[in-house]
């Protein structure tokens, strides 16, 4: 059990039978009346974000989640199997699961599996991650007005935008929260 007072960002809670992740919170002691914390919590089986207000002190039980660090191995149909690299057992999860991270996925990439008591809740993405250029628009010549960018498609299947001077062929780095274009691969 956890006290409402000892909120942080990040923590994870059991409440109402679902596991929740604290994306934000702010204590409020108004004029009248007892102190309340106001949070927005997102639900890591359905990834809704919800509003949520608790009265602060009360206790809430903690969600103890593991991470398991696991090898993207290869799709299978609509699943998608991953390899833990010290018991070398392998997990199936389906793509409904995670269908926007496999757009960061390549196969050989060492993630984290997160996880609460033996149930699959998602993946856990690096901040940024190196994709191939397969395909991109040609820059229109002459267009060399600052942050001018083409559209480009990635060995993922991720569109993006890219800068004009990004050929097809390119290793890119792309942040996993954003989706955006960061920097050229070294």
């Amino acid at each position: 059990m956890i006290s409402t007072n000892d909120f942080k960002t990040g923590m994870t809670i059991e409440y109402e039978g679902n596991i929740y992740s604290i994306i934000e919170f702010q204590h409020v002691k108004p004029g009248k009346g007892g102190a309340f914390v106001r949070t927005k919590l997102r639900n890591l089986r359905t990834r809704a974000v919800i509003d949520k207000t608790f009265n602060a002190g009360i206790n809430i039980e903690q969600a103890i989640i593991d991470k398991s660090a696991m090898q993207y191995l290869y799709a299978s149909g609509d699943t998608h199997v991953f390899m833990n690299q010290e018991t070398f057992e392998q997990i199936e999860i389906h793509q409904g699961m995670i269908e926007n991270e496999l757009y960061y996925l390549t196969e050989g990439m060492t993630i984290n599996i997160i996880m609460y008591n033996h149930e699959i809740l998602g993946l856990e993405l690096p901040d940024k991650v190196t994709l191939e250029v397969i395909e991109t628009a040609g820059g229109a010549k002459g267009n060399t007005a600052s942050n001018a960018t083409k559209e480009a498609l990635t060995n993922t299947g991720l569109r993006l935008l890219v800068p004009l001077f990004v050929e097809t062929g390119e290793k890119i780095v792309v942040s996993t929260a954003t989706g955006k274009y960061d920097t050229r691969a070294k």
